[in-house]
């Protein structure tokens, strides 16, 4: 894991891993089912990802995480607070060397955000891999409570943050995630400009990613097992139903028995 504003020590691998294509094994080792939907695919869009806090950062780490094992490249990843903490991430990841594809600058005040915002498009060119993801929690951390800015300017600063991220979504036509720490009107543009809405609640079997066109099902509860819900069986009853129908043999009209047709005073 690189950070460009913290400690440069790199974590060992613990075993040689290239890109996703090796990591994708690490996905395929058999314990996860069939069309287990645990983590949502991130498009390249912006999406929003919500939840509740410092309770987020685990889920946030995993998802990026996840989307790392399935694709190539490297991931950019604007910090605030903390939310890129290597502990963390070397407890979630399953390959250390994963680590070092995820590039962390942290902006300590409103005007360093903005900065690394705006260097954006530099730290990218510097590599010769498309990035696979780019990162932004907290994104009105330093602006709703810095009081060294007025409220007209750091609206402006934070207008000019998310116009660089939306634009970055479309010109590298990658996944932008982004987050805030609350959700209320101060917070409001970063929902307007996401093209999607994830959140993450935290229920009594563990986290569950939660939007409009997915819902987490299957919960992990150790030596390849996995708790199942009601919206898993739902929807996988309901893949079996349309399966069943594309497999009844059409239809075919009846042909009018003339002879019968008599019988019941038809001509």
């Amino acid at each position: 894991m690189n950070d460009t504003n913290g400690s440069d020590r790199r974590l060992a691998a613990s075993q040689p891993t290239a890109g996703a294509t090796r990591n994708r094994a690490l996905c395929s080792d058999g314990s996860v089912p069939d069309g287990a939907t645990v983590f949502p695919t991130l498009a390249p869009e912006v999406t929003l990802l919500d939840g509740d806090g410092d309770r987020i950062v685990a889920p946030l780490q995993s998802l990026v995480v996840d989307h790392l094992l399935l694709n190539d490249g490297p991931a950019f990843w604007i910090d605030v607070h903390g939310y890129a903490t290597t502990t963390q991430f070397a407890r979630i990841a399953p390959s250390r060397q994963l680590l070092d594809r995820v590039h962390v600058a942290r902006g300590f005040t409103p005007y360093q955000h903005y900065s690394v915002c705006c260097d954006l498009p530099a730290a990218i060119a510097a590599h010769s891999e498309e990035p696979a993801l780019i990162v932004a929690p907290a994104l009105d951390a330093h602006y709703q409570h810095e009081d060294t800015l007025a409220t007209e300017q750091a609206q402006t600063l934070l207008g000019r943050v998310l116009a660089r991220l939306r634009r970055c979504a479309r010109v590298y036509d990658v996944p932008v995630l982004v987050g805030r720490t609350t959700s209320s009107s101060a917070t409001e543009p970063i929902a307007t400009i996401a093209d999607r809405q994830l959140r993450c609640e935290q229920t009594p079997m563990g986290p569950q990613f939660v939007a409009d066109e997915f819902e987490t099902t299957l919960y992990p509860v150790g030596d390849g097992f996995y708790q199942t819900t009601f919206a898993y069986w739902r929807a996988l009853l309901a893949t079996r139903a349309r399966q069943i129908d594309d497999m009844q043999p059409t239809a075919r009209p009846r042909t009018p028995d003339p002879l019968s047709a008599l019988q019941h005073g038809g001509r």
